[in-house]
């Protein structure tokens, strides 16, 4: 078993500078885990924590319900995959692939067997007899990850690994990584500030902000049902659409107001959980892009129209993103490309409400 645990792990430096601030975390065998953030939250220094590169401050690790705190990295039986690949200059690919099992003094034959069977799941077996230089970065970082493969670790730490390559490469590397999670089933903690990775990626991801956990879970979950203004805010390209509001409660009904023209019903199944806050001030409205687009013939329930003048429109292809301002703030829907909706022209958008937010502005959390 390689399942990873962390216990109120702390990190600070000398400065008392907290890096970490106490998190707990457990990461079950063969699962692919994600922590994403902004750059600050800590999500590198966990990483490094685990890999024993960097010393805990307090707290427990724990690796195959081993705890690890004292063990050198080189003892850890993990991997590393960094961003910047590493490898070494003057080695040929099998060179630099097979150096950590020769200095394990793996018999020759075993060691040639090993890097060829990675070789062959990573499509890098006409590359073994070139050297770096020779390399694409994407074929860099497939012997980078070979390296790690060849050892078979109890677990695969990923640092930022596709940060180096252009957009392209980034999205097909992506999807090799995730293949060869299918194949070599083994426990990953991946590291990346790009939530589009983090979710294509991941069995489970982690929010991370300021030191702390915000939210651990499903892609979709996090997605659909994000537990604070951080993560909501956080996930989602374009980002979901939050602005303040006010809940009013009328003959029993509860209406939503964005400004003195913009309001929305709240959907009646929603009435229960909301009426507590009726009246409250200190509200935010989140409704993703997607669930504001044009007008369409047949509205389903809780689809409210309502009127807007865009300012910018973004051509898409598939779609076009369409940005207007409600209550001061700038907000975007995605429109059919066929709605020609244009800038400064007077239009009306559909707003679903079965996936509106609210969210309590002073503690964050979504209500």
């Amino acid at each position: 078993m390689a399942q990873v645990t962390l216990r109120r792990l702390v990190k600070e430096y000398d400065d008392a500078t907290p890096a970490v601030r106490g998190i707990d975390l457990d990461i079950l065998d063969k699962e692919f885990v994600v922590l994403v953030g902004p750059s600050g939250c800590g999500k590198t220094t966990t990483l490094r924590m685990i890999a024993g590169l960097e010393d805990i401050t307090d707290g427990e690790i724990l690796i195959g319900g081993d705890v690890v705190n004292d063990v050198p990295p080189k003892d850890r039986d993990i991997a590393m995959v960094f961003q910047n690949y590493a490898l070494y200059p003057h080695m040929t690919v099998h060179e630099n692939m097979s150096f950590g099992l020769r200095l394990k003094k793996l018999p020759k034959d075993e060691i040639a067997r090993r890097v060829a069977a990675v070789a062959g799941i990573l499509g890098i077996r006409e590359l073994l007899d070139r050297k770096p230089k020779q390399l694409s970065g994407g074929q860099r970082q497939r012997v980078a990850m070979g390296r790690a493969i060849v050892r078979n670790p109890k677990v695969f730490l990923f640092d930022e690994p596709l940060s180096n390559l252009d957009a392209k490469l980034r999205v097909h590397m992506r999807t090799e990584i995730k293949k060869v999670h299918q194949k070599v089933r083994t426990t990953t903690i991946y590291v990346t500030h790009d939530q589009v990775e983090a979710m294509t990626l991941a069995d489970r991801v982690v929010v991370m902000n300021a030191g702390l956990i915000e939210q651990v879970g499903a892609p979709n979950d996090l997605y659909h049902f994000p537990a604070t203004l951080f993560v909501a805010g956080f996930i989602g390209s374009p980002a979901m659409n939050i602005t303040g509001c006010a809940l009013e409660e009328t003959a029993g009904a509860l209406r939503v107001r964005l400004n003195g023209e913009v309001s929305f019903p709240v959907p009646a199944e929603r009435t229960a959980r909301y009426r507590a806050y009726a009246g409250n001030d200190r509200l935010l409205f989140g409704l993703r892009p997607e669930h504001l687009t044009e007008m369409r013939p047949h509205t389903l329930a809780n689809q409210c129209p309502f009127q807007v003048t865009p300012e910018v429109t973004e051509p898409m292809g598939m779609e076009t993103l369409v940005f207007f301002s409600v209550n001061g703030t700038e907000m975007c829907a995605r429109a059919n490309p066929a709605a020609n909706t244009q800038p400064g022209v007077r239009t009306q958008l559909l707003a679903d409400l079965n996936h509106m937010h609210l969210i309590d502005e002073g503690s964050g959390r979504v209500l």
